[in-house]
């Protein structure tokens, strides 16, 4: 699970939550991870703010130091609000692709059999059926899987050992609080005030932490008697009946106090996002009403340095987060003044423009900060699609967004999450039929991919029928586009030529482009190949490629330069074939794209065998079966597809023995997907192999008409080929 592409794991040295100095707890942290070594489900319990994410972390590090057969992955559920999603939140989180119609747990529980991995689970308490649920099915059938959870109640399963953490003591409470001083530039002495403040607060890390916050307009004494006020007021004068969770709440309510109007009101407002935001979305989200989009910035650079909100470095650039408790306090005060219905749709709305914007710019250069800022806005999206679901007269955006975030489920490996809320939105009545259709051909493309022919059908034929009845022409050319792409892997070539050319015409006539067309030329040309003319196909594939590099594209580019690959093996040309799929995989494993990166594995493996080195090719395949099963039907079932695999298997079978191969093929089936991808990228010099069969033979038994570079007539008729794509043509026009 470690990696670049592992959101919720991490590697000695780079603990999540790590924004401050860790301070204290070294008694705790001992017991903690004492613990860990003698259970296989600790739960770390005990009031909101206390500090057990930030323990458990620490404690996940400690157990894994040292040792490379111990992995370790977090979740964050508290931005998780659906029961339902738990299972979504953990594969997402653990850096796991699944491109198949399977449950998540399905899924988890195929990627961490027999690994020793610790899975921390993080805030679950308003999860607690649905996380039990999943526990316990994990720890009953991972026996080397353990599970550090934290929340404020139990899990309640059979061998839970609890784990009740306990405020900080008196010198590690005055420690953390002078250590936040230091940090706001204000430093403050041990002195009786100190201690006295610290012990009011009874040592919650959170409640000291927003106190340091006010150092800087407030003195120790101030803080201290501003406190004792309000704690005066809620318990008639006796401190002692005061329970830490009111203790905790009074804290957040006081820094509430401290703060102007426009800080309450910010921090309220804030509370509609779902973990993190960045600054141009708190700019849109919470302005007007008394609170100008020009005043959000100092505003909210007040509540950073009060603690209210904190912020960290992130791939797309500075976001912001405020804590779940505090969130919580801004949250009930935002529907105390009515607003919350308000700033919903405003967060709706900011969240289906970002979709709509991030569509659009995934055919640009910007595709990869595309796909890196979606992967950071994700709970913001999901929290966006889910008050579309739920509001009445609303479903027409739910089927906007779903279908609008067509890349994301597809492009970026997260095709079962997006057929959920594909599945759920097209189940809504809606009044407006271009959202509903796009919604259609997007889940008909996504059931494709997982496999799934019938519902992929289904979806498909309804698009076509209603978008010809509504006249609607780019949601027929869609629907005939993905039609043609299921013939395509069905192995009905004539069909798919034939669909895919008239998708094409007809993308040319509503002057259509994008990565969705260029997809379209990319499967003709494999349509092509398959049917024997290499020429027509690298002519299709070479012109996406042009056009790929004229708008910066890089996702439709992986495809058109596998199907060039397939051609330059075909041409006798296995390094140049290598060259093209180490560019095709590299650009794949980066969009998490698991269906791109294992058929260039399949292929690099056939390259391999040609360049000499049976081994290496008998490993590549192994691992490519162990990705299959995350991907669908292996090589879709396709005869045409498995006709390279086939021939691959068989040199190196004869290369190197029954008994040898089949070692290998075990080596290659222990690698992960990122140490898969590594290897496969490994290059190795070797001399050629003598002799190895043709792969027309075997590609001709599939079902298609497999013609010779040396009968050109059997390329097909030359009418029927419309102009390639140029992005010199008129309206971007395109075709196959």
């Amino acid at each position: 699970m470690r990696g670049p592409h592992s959101a919720g794991s991490w590697t000695d040295g780079d603990q999540p939550l790590e924004l401050t100095a860790f301070v204290g707890r070294s008694a705790e942290l001992a017991e903690l991870t004492a613990a860990l070594g003698r259970a296989r489900l600790v739960t770390v319990t005990g009031v909101g703010g206390v500090g057990k994410s930030r323990l458990a972390v620490r404690a996940a590090a400690r157990w894994g130091s040292g040792d490379p057969e111990r992995d370790r992955g977090r979740v964050e559920l508290a931005p998780v609000r659906d029961p339902q999603f738990v299972e979504y939140a953990v594969v997402e989180a653990l850096g796991l692709t699944d491109h198949t119609s399977r449950m998540p747990r399905e899924t988890l529980l195929e990627h961490l059999a027999g690994r020793r991995v610790l899975l921390v689970l993080d805030g679950f308490e308003h999860l607690v059926t649905a996380c039990a649920d999943l526990v316990a099915e994990l720890l009953r059938k991972l026996p080397e899987l353990r599970v550090l959870a934290t929340g404020r109640r139990p899990l309640g399963l059979a061998g839970e050992r609890l784990f009740p953490l306990a405020p900080l003591g008196g010198d590690e409470a005055v420690e953390l609080f002078t250590d936040r001083a230091r940090s706001q530039g204000v430093p403050v002495a041990d002195g009786a005030e100190v201690r006295e403040l610290c012990h009011r607060l009874e040592g919650i890390p959170l409640a000291l932490e927003l106190a340091a916050g006010r150092l800087r307009a407030l003195s120790p004494a101030q803080l201290l008697q501003r406190l004792d006020d309000r704690f005066r007021l809620l318990t008639g004068g006796g401190r002692d009946a005061l329970p830490r969770h009111q203790t905790l709440r009074t804290a957040i309510g006081w820094s509430h106090e401290l703060c102007t109007p426009a800080e309450r009101l910010l921090w309220a407002r804030l509370s509609a996002f779902a973990e993190t935001f960045d600054l141009e979305a708190a700019e849109y989200v919470c302005s007007g009403d008394g609170l100008p989009a020009e005043d959000v910035l100092d505003v909210l650079s007040e509540l950073l340095a009060q603690s209210v909100v904190a912020r960290e470095e992130t791939p797309v650039g500075p976001r912001y987060r405020m804590l779940d408790t505090v969130r919580a306090y801004g949250a009930g005060w935002l529907e105390a003044t009515g607003d919350a219905d308000r700033l919903r749709r405003r967060h709706r709305d900011w969240y289906l423009g970002l979709a709509t914007w991030c569509e659009l710019e995934w055919f640009s250069p910007r595709q990869r900060e595309v796909a890196a800022r979606v992967d950071a806005e994700l709970p913001n999206l999901r929290t966006a699609l889910e008050f579309c679901l739920t509001v009445p007269d609303e479903a027409h955006l739910a089927q906007h967004l779903a279908g609008s975030l067509w890349f994301c489920w597809v492009g970026c490996g997260r095709l079962s999450e997006g057929r959920r809320w594909l599945e759920r939105s097209v189940e809504l009545d809606s009044e407006y039929d271009q959202a509903r259709l796009k919604a259609l051909w997007v889940l008909g493309y996504v059931a494709i991919l997982q496999g799934d022919t019938v519902p992929a059908l289904q979806a498909l034929r309804a698009c076509r029928e209603q978008a010809e009845r509504s006249a609607d022409p780019t949601a027929v050319a869609y629907a005939e586009h993905r039609t043609g792409c299921l013939a395509l892997v069905t192995d009905d070539m004539a069909r798919a030529e034939t669909l895919l050319r008239s998708a094409l015409h007809r993308y040319r006539e509503i002057g259509e482009l994008n990565s969705n067309v260029l997809m379209g030329q990319v499967e003709l040309a494999m349509a092509r190949a398959f049917q024997g003319d290499l020429p027509d196909a690298v002519r299709l594939c070479e012109d996406v490629r042009q056009v790929c590099e004229d708008h910066g594209e890089r996702w439709a580019r992986s495809y058109a330069l596998y199907v060039l690959a397939y051609a330059a093996w075909l041409d006798g040309d296995p390094a140049g074939a290598r060259v093209l799929l180490a560019d095709c995989l590299d650009n794949a494993h980066a969009f998490r794209d698991l269906l791109g990166s294992v058929l260039s594995i399949e292929l690099l493996a056939l390259v391999t065998v040609t360049q000499g080195d049976p081994v290496e090719a008998a490993v590549l395949q192994g691992a490519a079966g162990r990705l299959w099963p995350s991907v669908g039907l292996p090589l879709f079932g396709s005869a045409f597809y498995n006709a390279p695999h086939e021939q691959c298997e068989a040199a190196a079978r004869q290369a190197l023995g029954d008994a040898r191969y089949a070692e290998c093929v075990r080596e290659g089936a222990g690698l992960d997907r990122e140490a898969a991808v590594a290897r496969a990228l490994r290059h190795r010099e070797a001399g050629a192999l003598s002799a190895l069969p043709s792969p027309r033979g075997p590609v001709a038994q599939g079902g298609g008409e497999a013609g010779t570079e040396g009968e050109p007539g059997k390329r097909g008729e030359a009418e029927k080929r419309e102009p390639a794509a140029s992005p010199t043509r008129k309206g971007g026009e395109t075709a196959g």
